[in-house]
Formats: C-alpha cells, structure tokens, sequence
C-alpha cells in the first residue's frame, strides 16, 4: 500500500469538476493532505448554477439518479440533505409524429418487452416489426455493438429513430447507430448475449425488477439546482484542510526520484512569486516503482511547482492525454482518441400569464422528426422549488447539438433563442415573447461512448496501473452521469489505496447513465 494508502501522503487532484472534488473528499476522509487544481475559474465542471429573471436554475446538468447511491450520498455528506428534491412530476412527453405523445412505459432504454408498449409512438408498420422479433434467429452481440444496430436488426429502425435515439441523444448527445450498447445499456448488453429474443430478455429484466422494487424516487435535484452540490463539496474539501486552486492550469506532470525532492514545494522557472502547496510534511516516502525505487511526482501549475505522493487526473479526455503524454504515451494516445459533441441550453423565462405549457417535465425529440431542438424541459413544472421561487414566472429550456451536428452551434445566441423558440410553438403553441434568456454553450462537453469503448477504458486503466500513485477518473471512463462520475473518484481512491476492486466493478458493470425523464 502506498503513502496515500495510510492517509500520510499528500495528493495531487487535476481538475475540480465533481469527479476531481469527490476524490479530493473522499481523499481527505482518508486522512491525506489534498491539493486541487482547476484550469477554469470556477469550481464545478458542466455542473452550473445560474438565475434567470430573479429565478435560481441549473445552466447545466439538472438531475441526478438516484437509484445509484453516490451522487445523493455525496450531497448529503455536503450539507444538502435538506435541500435534495424528486421531480415535482415525473410524466414526460415525446414530439413525434407532428404531436406531443405520452412517453411509453415498459421499456429499458426505448427498448419494448411488448410492441403494445410503444403504441402511439409508432406507427402500425413500425408495432407489426417489433412482432417479428420471436421469430428472428439469434443476433451475436459480440465484445461489443452499437444499440442502434442491434435494436434495428431486432425491431426494425423505428424504434430506434422513435424513442431509443431522443433517450440516448438526451444522455450523450450521441448517434444511437455509435453508441455503445455494452458500455451505454449494460443490461441489455448482459441480457442480449443469453437471449435469442429482444423483448423476451426485455420482459425478463422488468420482471427482475418487479420482483425487488426499489423504493424512493428514480431521480433526484437539488434545491437551488444541482449546480450548487459542487460548490458545496468544494466548501467541505476546504473545511478539511483541502486547498482548491482555481485559474491555474497543469502544464507538465512526471515522475522524479523522491530523495530530490524532500524540500516540498518550489517556484517554477519565471517571474512573479511561488505559492507553495506543500512542504516536507506533504511528501511522504513516495510510491515504490518497479524497480523498487521511490518517486513522486512533479506538478508544474502556473507559478508554482508541487511534489505529491500521487495524482489524480480528474479532467476530460484531451487534456488528459497532454498531461499523461511524458509518462504514459500508451494511455494518452488512447485518451486522445476519445470524440465529443458539443451541445448548447437555452433557458428562457415566460410571465405565467402568458402561456398555458402541456403537463408534464418536458418532452424529447427524435432527430427523425427534423426538428432543431432536441428535448424540452419545463423547469417550473419539473422542480416545485423554481416556481416557488417566483410563482409569477416559468422557466423553460431547450437543448440543440449532437455529435457531428455543428451548423447550428455556429449560430449566435439570439439565432438558437429563435430556433427554439420556433419549435417550442410548433409543439406547444407557445407564442409569447420570454421576458429573459440565456444561452449556455458547452463546447465539447460530452465524451461519445463508441462501440469498444469499454475496452479502450480497460487499456487506459492498464497503462496507468503500471505506474505508482497515478489514477484517472472522469465523465469519459464509467458513466456520463454525476452518480458515474462519483463512484469513478471513489474506484480512482481506493486504486491508489492498492485496492483495484472499484475500478474492476466499473469495468464490468458500468454506471447505466438514464435519462432524467424529458430534458437534457
């Protein structure tokens, strides 16, 4: 077990989005000394707090599943338990088909037991196609598939176009005919290798979990929004000892011998004075490598340069692959190869009085449809607290982009306030002008789960195993999710603790990232 193992040793977290402030937690719990580093400003990653008209919201992520305990847990070890919130409706909608349609029941993933399932979503060709499927001989899945591609050759395309790709599209902003079916819907990966039927190993997921009903709601938010459950981690990183250094981005990370480096801390080549994150006490005896010497590592951030015991790299793919490019090339390589799509929200904000929403948190919209906007959430009508907060307003947001669809970031924010506000009519009949609104753009903001995505994980965790003190941990590894997020800091702790059990649940079994209802 290394320094980091026995709470002595000091630990570099790169990046303070929730994956690197749920390890910086989890590491102070553990008794070592904790420095984070954050490129940006701020603390929080696609996790923002905003207002609009006088209204708190969410300008990112809004909801997380709560049937994972990592994300609720976190919160409440944060000082939120009294702010955690269910959605104030869990009915949704999806456009489709020129109307707004309930959103089907029985399904995993837009994937039916029973054609009646999807009925109205469908059309009478589309529900015949479903029928089939008993009859079809066996589909071989493989190491991997992509959902669209397996679902399609046991269902026929529809349901894919109809509702597993608006589901999927609202988790990865992704192409259903990419995705990952291993990686994205693990237990219909788990069930598709021992069934000969789509919808029979479907009905028999259901009646599993039919047979242990989880009590509690599937999803949960936070008073305030979710934007504000970093901002209190980060507040309890502090009160433990931690220090978060925002604005101060990690230009070169390697390993040195750690006899050279027992004076701690030391300022970097150039001008303007070093603030030092360590000192003797931080740098213990250094992991053991191979060859049975000691090292730690080099971290060179700004002005400063900080000697750890370990780091934990907590930060997208591309940056990532820069930083682990000196000493791992392999993982690096294999990081750098990770694609993203780019997304915007556009939050507006309408006076009650003028507009009459359908029930419901929102809707989804398949890209078949042709439309611009791809879901709809009612805010005020999702989460009781945003209409308390001003029962005189209503908030909504639309969501634009999906992977390999550019054109309409390129517009200026009055353009995608227009867009949406063009299909927002079309589904609703919402003609009045909002009194605000806000567009949040988020450039490359969601990694793609690709068909062997699991294994390029597996090769990454592999290469970065081989050296002591090293973990990685992040959206692009287990899961999208702030519950997948989490529970990948926790697996990157407990490695460099010597204890590879997280990161091999996580391999086997990824966090299942679902949609929160009808929204982003």
């Amino acid at each position: 077990m290394s320094a980091t193992g026995t709470g002595t040793g000091h630990v570099v977290v790169i990046g303070a989005g929730i994956a690197g402030l749920a390890a910086a937690h989890r590491l102070l719990e553990r008794g070592s000394r904790v420095t984070v580093l954050e490129a940006s400003e701020r603390v929080g990653g696609k996790l923002l707090p905003g207002e609009i008209a006088g209204v708190r919201v969410d300008l990112g992520a809004e909801s997380m599943l709560a049937r994972r305990p990592e994300a609720v847990t976190l919160a409440r070890e944060a000082g939120l338990a009294d702010r955690l919130r269910p959605p104030a409706t869990a009915t949704a909608s999806i456009w489709t088909r020129g109307a707004l349609r309930p959103m089907p029941k029985g399904h995993v993933m837009g994937v039916p037991g029973t054609a009646a399932a999807l009925s109205g979503v469908l059309s009478e060709e589309g529900l015949a196609r479903i029928e089939r499927d008993a009859d079809l001989p066996r589909t071989e899945v493989g190491d991997d598939v992509a959902v669209g591609e397996y679902v399609a050759a046991r269902l026929g395309r529809e349901v894919v176009d109809r509702l597993v790709e608006p589901l999927l599209g609202g988790v990865y902003a992704g192409d259903a005919y990419r995705i990952s079916l291993r990686s994205a819907v693990p237990q219909l990966y788990q069930a598709a290798r021992t069934h000969d039927s789509l919808t029979e190993a479907v009905r028999e997921i259901q009646a599993k979990a039919a047979a242990g009903p989880q009590t509690g709601p599937v999803f949960m938010g936070i008073e305030g929004g979710v934007g504000t459950l970093p901002l209190a981690v980060a507040e309890s990183v502090r009160a433990r000892g931690g220090e978060i250094v925002t604005g101060t981005p990690v230009t070169e990370l390697r390993r040195v011998p750690a006899a050279a480096d027992h004076d701690g801390s030391r300022p970097a080549a150039g001008p303007g004075p070093s603030t030092t994150a360590a000192g003797p006490a931080d740098v213990g005896s250094g992991p053991v490598a191979a060859d049975g010497s000691r090292t730690v590592w080099r971290v060179v951030a700004g002005d400063r340069v900080l000697h750890a015991d370990a780091v934990v790299a907590a930060v997208p793919a591309p940056a990532a692959a820069t930083l682990l490019r000196a000493e791992v090339p392999a993982a690096a390589a294999e990081l750098a190869a990770v694609e993203y799509a780019s997304m915007a929200l556009i939050t507006l904000a309408y006076r009650r009085a003028d507009l009459a929403l359908p029930e419901g948190s929102g809707f989804l919209v398949p890209p078949v449809d042709g439309r611009t906007i791809k879901a709809s959430t009612f805010a005020s009508q999702k989460w009781g607290w945003i209409a308390d907060e001003n029962p005189d307003v209503v908030v909504l947001r639309t969501s634009v982009g999906r992977y390999g669809e550019t054109a309409v970031l390129g517009r200026e924010d009055a353009g995608l306030v227009d867009v949406s506000r063009h299909d927002l009519r079309a589904a609703t009949g919402l003609a009045a002008a909002p009194v605000a609104t806000r567009v949040t753009r988020w450039t490359d903001g969601l990694p793609q789960y690709p068909v062997g995505h699991h294994a390029r994980v597996a090769r990454v965790r592999e290469h970065v195993g081989k050296l002591p003190g090293l973990a990685v941990c992040g959206a692009q590894y287990d899961g999208v999710g702030i519950p997948a997020c989490i529970a990948s800091a926790y697996a990157a702790v407990d490695q460099l603790a010597g204890d590879l059990g997280g990161v091999e649940e996580l391999t086997a079994d990824p966090v299942q990232s679902l949609h929160g209802g009808a929204g982003e």
